[in-house]
């Protein structure tokens, strides 16, 4: 079994140098130990949720868990908190439950996707099977309904939405674009949805359990949506790295598996013979993949495709979002809080740099 991280605020910071980056100056230092106390809160918690009480599941629903992660989420609610009353126990919970419900994503995804490394490890369904691992991420969908549960109606009917688009977004995502939709505008709107509803709704958890005022909610739903997409869009550059240490799986996974991403919907439009013939060669090369071919026959398309202009117009998109997602924070007061997420959504898009 893979080792706990350390502590959380080590974890966060090893990702996305959150202590250097983000929490800069003497006036953030009370802001980021306050941070990092939420988040070893949030670490305590999860470590008690995943405690099933049955030794297969107890193992499995632990696995992806104790690989590691960015806690990117909880964060997101510990920060957003601070505009009320602070991390209160609602927070903890809500922050909690939304960082299981990610966890259980990831168990499905790579099922979906035929991932076989996931932080570093062996996916879970490479160790357990497909079964195994679906019924995994279904464990921890409820367990995290029944923490939300335990908050209110109100966090009731967010987990529900949140969970409703995140289904919507990975559904989407499998059948593809349909005959009208712009391929590009749909691929967005599937990391919304997959993405970004969830760092949403880690934002919103913050506003709404900490007593923040109203106004405050709309802010931070657009901005954690907005960084989400950014997100996203940046670790499709980050796929096609040549360094498996930086993605924690195997370079270019999501292409090699027929899983469109940004720099290859942007090869799509290009309109020059060479980036016709590279697509051509990449579509070729994940059928005869889907056909049970070595995966390793797209190393030298996913090489070009890292030095196509398409991925450093990628890189540019990724940084637009961002700057979306700073916009969104007009409504909330100036102070660390605005400042650290403002510099959050900047390191999002800076970290394959």
């Amino acid at each position: 079994m893979t080792p706990r991280p350390s502590t959380p605020g080590s974890q966060l910071t090893s990702h996305l140098g959150l202590t250097e980056r983000i929490f800069v100056g003497g006036k953030m230092r009370r802001l980021a130990a306050t941070v990092e106390e939420g988040l070893t809160r949030v670490e305590q918690r999860l470590a008690e949720e995943l405690q099933v009480g049955d030794a297969l599941a107890d193992v499995t629903s632990r696995y992806l868990y104790e690989a590691g992660g960015k806690r990117l989420r909880p964060m997101l609610s510990i920060l957003t908190a601070q505009l009320g009353d602070g991390a209160t126990d609602e927070v903890i919970a809500g922050a909690t439950a939304l960082e299981m419900t990610h966890l259980g994503s990831l168990y499905h995804d790579d099922v979906m996707d035929g991932a076989d490394v996931r932080r570093g490890v062996p996916s879970a369904h490479a160790v357990w099977g497909n079964n195994v691992a679906i019924l995994t991420g279904d464990l921890l969908f409820s367990r995290a309904s029944q923490l939300m549960a335990q908050i209110g109606e109100r966090a009731i009917r967010m987990q529900a939405d949140t969970f409703e688009r995140l289904v919507l977004g990975q559904m989407h995502e499998t059948v593809g674009a349909q005959a009208g939709d712009d391929p590009v505008e749909f691929y967005l709107q599937v990391l919304a949805d997959k993405t970004g509803s969830l760092i949403a709704a880690a934002g919103q958890v913050g506003i709404l359990f900490s007593g923040a005022p109203a106004a405050y909610e709309q802010a931070v739903l657009d901005f954690g949506e907005r960084v989400g997409i950014a997100f996203q869009l940046l670790d499709d550059v980050i796929d096609l790295s040549a360094d498996p240490d930086e993605t924690g799986k195997v370079p270019g996974t999501d292409l090699r598996a027929g899983v469109p991403t940004m720099p290859y919907l942007l090869l799509g439009r290009a309109a020059d013979p060479g980036s016709a013939e590279l697509k051509s060669s990449i579509d070729d090369g994940v059928a005869r993949i889907a056909d049970g071919a070595d995966p390793a026959i797209l190393d030298d398309e996913l090489a070009r495709l890292r030095e196509h202009p398409a991925t450093e117009a990628t890189r540019r998109l990724a940084a637009e979002w961002s700057g979306d997602a700073v916009a969104a924070l007009d409504p909330l007061p100036d102070g660390t809080v605005r400042e650290a997420l403002t510099r959050f959504a900047h390191v999002v898009v800076d970290r394959s740099r």
